[in-house]
């Protein structure tokens, strides 16, 4: 046994060597370490103890800890070691072969600094604020103890660079996500949405994971010039889905199929025989298309726009004047609407008809007027 001790005790260390040692004591700014199969004692800065700025050594170790360590330099009576050293080689390799693999890991941010967050994996690995999150996040205050899952998108040993990205994380979920719905998705499947962006040429709806366009022209069946005219940002909105490309991942989608049509119990909305208020919107050869509701536009033949002969229909109306029609004849399913001006016209001339001449002047004849001036060359 006495010879086992003794070539215990003339067991020597150089620097670089890696070494065990149980924590014997912990001090504010150094840990104690008994150093196996060595008579030297083991002195453990506080500055190697991590990657990371540590304020109190007992935040990191405790007594009895058994720690891997790499001898940093020999005195006489001690060996200074450090624990950060062997953590960042053994973290070092463990980090390459994430990024290899492109593998997600999962930490906690140790802590916030300006321009990103710091995260403790062995090394000190560095998250910027554009690689956070894949949204402007102004304050990273509330970041600070969170555990977030990274890939590694920069390693650079030799200048112990080690760069981190949440984001990176979040936009690959997110394209499993519209990877799988842009398979599951069909064409006039009817689904709720959210209005992520407006253009001059329609908006953009997030309809669970990936974005669909409704052009301008569906959003409304009314004519819209402007589409925040008609819907915001934020707004939830039904969408018909109209086409996938799959390939190209654009998905077309319409408001206006979800709404009801503006022929919608046009019937109930525009009887036969109402008289209604509308503007001229098109002249054509055979009559004049007026729009009684908003969508709806009826055809007065030209027939039916005045009792007098008339050629064309440019020859009375112009396209934007405001006229009074009387309903003919309604047909929803065919979204025809028949109307017509005369029958107006024709009613006033029968009220006002009673009024042109005394009663005792309606049996006068021309005939006699002629016989009067006769007289006057007997």
């Amino acid at each position: 046994m006495s010879e086992e001790l003794n070539e215990v005790e003339v067991k020597t260390f150089s620097e670089g060597d890696k070494v065990t040692g149980t924590v014997t004591k912990v001090e504010e700014k150094q840990v104690l370490v008994d150093i196996k199969d060595s008579k030297l004692d083991g002195v453990l800065p506080i500055s190697e103890l991590s990657s990371l700025h540590v304020e109190k050594a007992s935040d990191v170790v405790s007594e009895g800890d058994i720690l891997s360590l790499l001898v940093t330099k020999v005195e006489d009576e001690l060996l200074v070691v450090s624990k950060r050293k062997i953590d960042a080689e053994n973290a070092w390799e463990k980090m390459q072969k994430h990024f290899e693999n492109n593998d997600i890991i999962e930490a906690e941010v140790s802590d916030v600094v300006k321009g990103g967050l710091v995260v403790d994996l062995g090394v000190r690995g560095f998250v910027p604020a554009s690689l956070v999150e894949d949204y402007y996040v102004e304050d990273f205050t509330d970041y600070k103890g969170k555990t977030l899952t990274f890939k590694i998108v920069e390693i650079d040993r030799e200048k112990n660079r080690l760069i981190l990205s949440h984001r990176a994380v979040i936009e690959d979920e997110k394209n499993e996500q519209k990877k799988k719905l842009l398979e599951q998705i069909e064409v006039g499947a009817v689904l709720e949405g959210t209005v992520q962006r407006i253009t001059d040429f329609g908006a953009f709806v997030d309809i669970g994971g990936v974005d669909g366009l409704v052009h301008i022209s569906q959003l409304s069946h009314q004519h819209v010039e402007k589409p925040s005219d008609v819907i915001q940002e934020g707004d939830t909105v039904q969408v018909k889905v109209l086409s996938v490309d799959r390939d190209n991942e654009r998905i077309s989608l319409s408001i206006k199929e979800t709404l009801p049509g503006p022929w919608t119990n046009i019937a109930e909305r525009a009887p036969k025989g109402s008289i209604l208020s509308g503007k001229v919107t098109r002249l054509v050869s055979y009559g004049a298309f007026v729009e009684v509701l908003p969508g709806v536009e009826g055809l007065v033949h030209i027939s039916q726009i005045s009792h007098k002969h008339i050629g064309t229909p440019h020859e009375v109306l112009t396209e934007g004047e405001e006229v009074e029609v009387k309903v003919l004849e309604t047909n929803e399913e065919e979204k025809r609407l028949s109307l017509s001006m005369k029958e107006l016209e024709e009613k006033r001339t029968d009220q006002n008809s009673d009024y042109e001449l005394p009663e005792e002047t309606k049996g006068f004849q021309l005939s006699e007027m002629i016989g009067d001036k006769l007289k006057d060359y007997k």
